[in-house]
């Protein structure tokens, strides 16, 4: 969900303005998710590189994540969403971890749609940490199943459409183990301004994709 920051920029606004319109955006976007029939989703919402930012925006993000978590958990409750926090959970506040450890314990009975939430994420940092956990034995009858069962992301299906908002065409560290057969859709506009019809044609895009998996 890229562009917060050019899109405040743009307008003569505070940086922090464009992290108000992206959370507002991100609330328009699970409506979109709940109407199209998509049952999985991650959003990535803060990077490991994140943290080189200034002081004041970290703290205004860090506030953003409580009001965010706050207001989502019921409304995700009653939606029957499963809600899954990946990332170096132990580098936030004490009560923001406590607050991860709630909500996915609440919603854990349920199965039939998954919202994982990346927070301090990094796919290489990810796959480190997989490795820096396994005994000697696994990694000798290592496989790429039992590989993937060691990731942040185990048990949430690999994407098969991945949406980069904000003009990059890059991945930028996002799911580099899980993306390998993604279809890749890139857009110009900026977070906050994407809308339902862009969210649209990304899909119109994806169900266009011949998805041969290399047969």
């Amino acid at each position: 969900m890229d562009g917060n920051r050019r899109w405040a920029q743009d307008r003569g606004l505070p940086t922090l303005e464009g992290h108000r319109r992206g959370y507002e955006k991100f609330r328009e976007l699970m409506n979109w998710i709940r109407e199209s029939g998509v049952r999985n989703l991650i959003i990535y919402a803060f990077s490991t590189e994140n943290w080189g930012r200034s002081a004041g925006e970290k703290t205004y993000l860090m506030q953003l994540f409580r009001t965010g978590i706050r207001e989502r958990m019921a409304e995700l409750e009653r939606e029957k969403v499963r809600v899954r926090f990946i990332g170096e959970r132990e580098k936030f506040p004490p009560d923001i971890q406590e607050q991860m450890k709630e909500i996915e314990e609440k919603s854990s009975k349920f199965t039939e749609a998954t919202l994982g939430i990346a927070l301090s994420y990094g796919g290489r940092a990810e796959i480190v940490e997989a490795i820096r956990h396994m005994r000697p034995e696994e990694l000798t009858a290592l496989t790429e199943e039992s590989f993937s069962q060691r990731l942040w992301t185990a048990g949430i299906p690999d994407p098969e459409l991945i949406i980069r908002t904000g003009g990059a065409h890059r991945l930028s560290n996002f799911l580099p183990w899980q993306s390998v057969y993604a279809e890749l859709y890139f857009t110009d506009v900026y977070w906050p301004d994407f809308d339902k019809k862009e969210f649209d044609q990304a899909l119109q895009f994806f169900a266009a994709s011949k998805r041969n998996f290399g047969k």
